[in-house]
């Protein structure tokens, strides 16, 4: 589960680098990359939850749980801002990026881990 895991948050890094250039050059994101996105972030986030419930889930793992929930909250209030019809500020965008680098790798450090 954690390689399936690792799998969706890869896709849904792809989007977020695509949405990330369109508001890095000052424009919205088209929101059907948008749902995409964050429901691959959420797939990825109960696939996580549910390796740690089942049990015997490293530390790691659970750390890139907390790190990726927090990457989460970063894309809600993006998401929030975008509702609103407004670009995102660009270092919102980089803080969100780069919280949820951290965690993915985080996850890739316990699935090589195994």
């Amino acid at each position: 589960m954690l390689t399936t895991a690792l799998i969706v948050f890869a896709i849904a890094a792809i989007g977020g680098l695509f949405m990330a250039s369109r508001v890095l050059r000052g424009h919205l994101a088209p929101w059907a990359i948008s749902i995409l996105h964050a429901l691959l972030g959420a797939s990825g986030l109960i696939l996580l939850i549910l390796t740690i419930v089942q049990g015997g889930a490293s530390a790691r793992v659970t750390a890139a749980l907390a790190i990726l929930i927090l990457a989460a909250l970063g894309g809600f209030f993006l998401a929030s801002i975008h509702l609103r019809g407004r670009v995102a500020p660009k270092a919102v965008v980089f803080v969100h990026a780069g919280v949820a680098i951290a965690g993915v790798l985080t996850l890739l450090s316990a699935v090589l881990a195994v």
